[in-house]
C-alpha cells in the first residue's frame, strides 16, 4: 500500500513521535522512509538571525537542517530503508514539492499544536501541507516541551 513515506523534520523536540509512527508504517509496509529537512530561506518578521550575516544565517540554518535529519534519522528502526534530502526554500512550499516530484505515498509529519495569535502569527506548516499535499498526511502531535 505505501512504498515510500514522507516524514519531514525541522529537528524539533519530541520528532521522535512523528519518527515512530512512520518507523512502523515503513515496517509494516517494506516502506523507504524519505527523511526531509527544509532550510528556510524566507526573511522573516522577526530575525532570527540576531544580528547574523544573511549567509552566516544561512549556513547555521543548513547546520541545523543536517542535524534534524541525523537525529530523526536515529529514530527509526535498523531494517527501514531510510534516504535523505534537504531543500531550501519555504518549507511548505518544499514539503509539498518534494511529495510531488518524488511520487511519495504518504506524509507523516509532527504538529506543534500552536492555538490563538501564535499560530494566527507563526502558521503552521502541518496544517498547510495537509491542505495542500496530494497524498494523505498523518499527522502526529509532538508533546510539550
Amino acid at each position: 500500500m505505501y512504498d515510500d513515506i514522507l516524514l519531514p523534520t525541522d529537528g524539533s523536540d519530541g520528532m521522535d513521535a512523528a519518527a515512530t509512527h512512520a518507523g512502523q508504517l515503513a515496517s509494516k509496509f517494506d516502506a523507504t522512509v524519505h527523511v526531509l529537512s527544509v532550510v528556510d530561506t524566507r526573511n522573516r518578521f522577526e530575525s532570527p538571525s540576531s544580528g547574523l550575516s544573511a549567509d552566516a544565517w544561512l549556513d547555521a540554518e543548513r547546520e541545523r537542517a543536517a542535524e534534524a535529519i541525523e537525529d530523526t534519522v536515529a529514530q527509526l528502526p535498523d531494517d527501514v530503508t531510510v534516504e535523505t534530502a534537504t531543500r531550501e526554500g519555504v518549507p511548505t512550499t518544499e514539503i509539498v514539492g518534494f511529495a510531488e516530484d518524488e511520487s511519495v505515498d504518504f506524509v507523516v509529519m509532527g504538529t506543534h499544536g500552536r492555538t490563538g495569535l501564535d499560530h494566527y502569527l507563526i502558521g503552521s506548516v502541518a496544517e498547510t501541507v495537509v491542505r495542500e499535499s496530494p497524498v494523505p498526511v498523518l499527522t502526529v502531535r509532538l508533546p510539550e516541551a
